[in-house]
């Protein structure tokens, strides 16, 4: 995962015993800036910003590059290699090279975009040793620092900006970015249908040999599906010629069949065999003709019922056209008499309120003036009795 970062054999300045020239050109750059370059792009900024604060020249800095190169604490830029299992499962000579070569490449194209605080300056991905592998280097800094210059080189703060915080001493910064990585390689690899296999010894390893005896499996099992299928339909075939064969006049015989004419006749003559042979012939004819005409007479019946029975269905539709919409016609004016019936009852319902509330009042003023209406209607009774 870690790499040396030896620029010029990434670039292939020169060739190490491992590397096969007559491949080189298969390599692909994805990116190649001097360093240099990348250092007055991120930090001459900062630089100056930071020299303009000092009242000591000793305290300047005269050049941030030159400064981390001798630097004890970090490192002027950082390297990673990686590649997809090994030479047995993916090597340039194996079927399965140019789909890692595939995944490495959209991994290494979407390196930056993830990590933004890495700024990436030299990448590339090698066909010319061993195994396909990828080798990015990049320059890890970060900004708004309060300490030294605001924008400065820092491993451990780029990648805490990314998210990812140290903890135990195997769960470092780099391990748990590393971890990611892996991941979104994985990933990657997936949707190009190759499975990240976690060995027992803890390190991930991302081997395609399980792949490659699967895809083998499910080939042969197509296959045995294919054969036993086609087995299958050689079987129906066979029964079926065997069944005709049963039934078909020889018709070697037919046309061999020898006729002599008779003395003194218009009649011919033909041995029995010949004559056994026409004569089967020809009550096969009859029967296949019989049988033919049958089918035939089968047949147009069947689309004459088929016909009918479209006429009826055509009938039908019409009929529950009519009736879904005389139906709707009905719900709708029942909606409109129910929501009639509904208003007249609240009018109703209101009339019959406001009586109430007019016969309270008369009640209470009667009462007010010492009459009794209960009394009264009974006086009332009594003078209509006399």
């Amino acid at each position: 995962m870690v790499g040396k970062g030896s620029l010029n054999h990434n670039s292939r300045e020169f060739y190490a015993s491992n590397v096969d020239p007559n491949r080189s050109h298969l390599n692909i750059e994805f990116c190649c800036e001097d360093i240099r370059n990348v250092y007055h792009e991120l930090f001459d900024e900062a630089q100056e910003r930071f020299n303009a604060k000092q009242t000591r020249n000793d305290r300047r800095i005269e050049d941030y590059y030159e400064k981390i190169c001798s630097s004890k604490q970090e490192k002027p830029f950082h390297e990673i290699v990686l590649q997809i299992g090994n030479k047995d499962d993916t090597g340039i000579h194996t079927e399965l090279a140019e789909t890692a070569k595939q995944c490495l490449t959209e991994y290494a194209k979407g390196f930056q975009a993830r990590n933004p605080t890495l700024r990436v300056f030299w990448s590339h991905l090698h066909m010319d040793e061993a195994t396909p592998h990828v080798h990015i280097d990049f320059v890890p800094y970060i900004t708004g620092s309060k300490r030294s210059m605001d924008t400065r080189v820092s491993l451990k703060q780029a990648l805490a900006q990314l998210g990812f915080k140290g903890g135990t001493r195997s769960a470092t910064e780099w391990n748990q970015w590393a971890q990611s990585e892996k991941q979104v390689l994985a990933e990657i690899m997936q949707e190009h249908g190759i499975e990240w296999e976690q060995l027992g010894t803890h390190e991930e390893h991302l081997s395609v040999l399980d792949y490659k005896k699967q895809e083998r499996a499910k080939e042969v099992r197509a296959l045995d599906t294919t054969i036993a299928e086609k087995q299958t339909r050689i079987d129906e075939i066979e029964q079926t010629l065997q069944s005709v064969q049963q039934q078909v006049v020889d018709l070697d015989k037919i046309e061999n069949v020898s006729v002599k004419k008779t003395l003194l006749s218009d009649k011919v003559t033909l041995p029995r065999s010949d004559f056994e042979n026409l004569l089967s012939a020809a009550k096969q004819y009859v029967v296949y003709r019989r049988q033919d005409d049958r089918l035939q007479g089968l047949l147009d019946a069947a689309n004459d019922k088929i016909k009918q029975l479209e006429g009826v269905i055509g009938e039908l539709k019409q009929k529950v056209s009519k009736l879904v919409s005389k139906l709707s016609n009905i719900e709708f004016w029942h909606s409109q008499e129910l929501n009639e019936v509904k208003s007249e009852s609240r009018e109703v319902h209101r009339e019959n309120l406001m009586l109430k509330h007019e016969q309270k009042g008369l009640m209470n003023l009667l009462q007010r003036y010492g009459i009794d209406p209960a009394k009264e209607r009974i006086r009332e009774h009594e003078r209509d009795e006399r």
